[in-house]
């Protein structure tokens, strides 16, 4: 086995090394226990698997400079974040050694062991945003590399309600911030209807996708202003004097569980100072001044539009 030298301390009981090209280490795995001095407190690498509901030992992954990146704990470790005391069993790095991602459980999610296991093991935590205090059962938190809190992973089944520029919204899934504190974007529980540039749309995401909630359907500006959403609820005409008219919707595909009914695929609506640009493609850009934009209603039942919205 060997040891080497971190900037947090002395490795002992290295059982592998991958090295970068310039032969400083990329990876490695322990098997003794180590502790490790950092700003955050001490901090004992993973060297064995205590229970079955975590996963073996994981490595411990460096930056080519020699700072760690990422290190899975042998034990859940309360951390002192600038949130707030968080408890962690996975840490990961910025370069400057500032923490970028906390998850306080780092479960071995298998046909075994689900994530209703691990959320059966997860706590309520409280911690500080620029919303207020918050309380909730989280995946993830991440930060800047200032210090400042970007975003925040739910547990399924867990929301939090924040006063946002929209109003007072409750959120699901994740809810992400501007370094400067403004709210970024979040996922709302319910459907919503926010007032954009081509009328009041209803905002929904009925299959938010991802593991974190740095991305949420509702994307908002850093003043506050209405930047993107999803909706389930509306297509809309567009038509340009001269060019024509052009009819964008949201999606439809087959159910996963494998009947005849039809799930609707929402469709992204992103708004620039002067252009709305839907499904995220340039190609579909248009400029405020120049189109004509009628929202129409989509029936729930037939996923078709019903009528126009004016």
């Amino acid at each position: 086995m060997e040891s080497f030298s971190t900037i947090y301390g002395e490795l002992k009981g290295v059982e592998f090394r991958s090295l970068f090209s310039n032969g400083k280490t990329d990876g490695c795995q322990v098997t003794l226990p180590n502790t490790l001095s950092t700003p955050y407190g001490k901090l004992v690498p993973q060297y064995e698997a205590e229970d079955m509901g975590r996963r073996a030992a994981k490595p411990l992954y460096f930056y080519k400079d020699g700072s760690i990146k990422s290190i899975a704990l042998q034990s859940q470790t309360i951390l002192d974040t600038p949130v707030g005391a968080i408890p962690a069993e996975l840490v990961t790095f910025h370069k400057t050694g500032a923490i970028k991602r906390i998850f306080p459980l780092d479960g071995k999610l298998s046909g075994f062991w689900s994530w209703k296991n691990e959320f059966a093991l997860a706590d309520p935590i409280t911690f500080i945003s620029p919303v207020g205090e918050l309380t909730a059962k989280i995946i993830g938190i991440q930060f800047y590399e200032s210090g400042a809190l970007k975003s925040i992973t739910l547990w399924p089944g867990q929301n939090l309600t924040v006063q946002t520029p929209l109003g007072e919204v409750t959120v699901r899934k994740g809810l992400a911030f501007y370094e400067s504190g403004g709210i970024r974007s979040f996922e709302p529980l319910k459907k919503m209807e926010i007032d954009t540039p081509i009328g009041v749309m209803t905002a929904y995401d009925n299959e938010p996708n991802g593991i974190h909630g740095d991305i949420n359907s509702v994307q908002l500006a850093e003043d506050g202003s209405i930047e993107a959403l999803s909706t389930v609820d509306h297509a809309v005409h567009v038509s340009l004097p001269g060019e024509g008219a052009e009819l964008f919707r949201p999606g439809v595909k087959n159910n996963v569980c494998g009947d005849e009914r039809k799930v609707s695929v929402p469709m992204k609506v992103r708004f620039e100072p002067k252009r709305v640009i839907f499904h995220d493609n340039p190609k579909f850009s248009f400029e405020l001044e120049k189109g004509r934009f009628e929202l129409r209603a989509m029936d729930m039942k037939t996923k078709e539009p019903a009528y126009s919205c004016g």
